[in-house]
């Protein structure tokens, strides 16, 4: 008996355990989403991040509910960590419905990616009224729009080539 208790407890520390792979893989993802938003593009409104490359790549890879994870929390999170924590809230819901609405597959993928960008576009539109004017909501549209595209582009790229060399197949499929 002693020794199956050990067993069990071994298996929360090792990585055989299914569903600690997918937390350590989400939480992986995070991080490197996070790292991304560091690498700032300037814009002449300000600079876009890269955030969304990591919201992107966990959503077309790995699906809606993994995608909405890495995006509310990475939003969340970088927030805190460069200092805007009055956006925090919103980055939560409006990331991780983008990575939500991105996971959707088959005939509702474009659907998905229209409500992806609707949802993290328009959301920051709505948000950036409360706090400014309305011609720096505009802005923001500007902006989120560019960070949205390359997020959406670079992601799938990503996505796509991962899927090719299957190396987090082991992971997700058990191979």
């Amino acid at each position: 008996m002693r020794r199956l208790k050990n067993q069990m407890i071994m298996g929360w520390f090792n990585m055989r355990n299914k569903k600690t792979q997918e937390l350590v893989l989400l939480a992986i993802l995070t991080a490197l989403s996070l790292v991304l938003a560091y690498f700032h593009l300037p814009t002449p409104s300000g600079f876009v991040t890269l955030l969304d490359v990591g919201v992107y790549f966990t959503a077309f890879y790995l699906g809606k509910k993994e995608g909405a994870i890495v995006g509310g929390l990475s939003g969340l999170l970088i927030d805190f960590l460069l200092g805007y924590p009055q956006w925090a809230f919103f980055s939560l819901v409006f990331h991780g419905a983008q990575g939500y609405f991105a996971g959707w597959t088959g005939k509702k993928r474009i659907l998905g990616l229209v409500l992806a960008t609707l949802s993290m576009v328009g959301g920051y539109y709505l948000a950036s009224r409360l706090y400014f004017n309305d011609l720096k909501a505009i802005e923001s549209v500007l902006s989120n729009t560019l960070q949205n595209t390359v997020g959406l582009v670079v992601g799938y790229v990503l996505a796509q080539a991962i899927e090719r060399i299957g190396a987090v197949n082991h992971v997700i499929k058990g191979n």
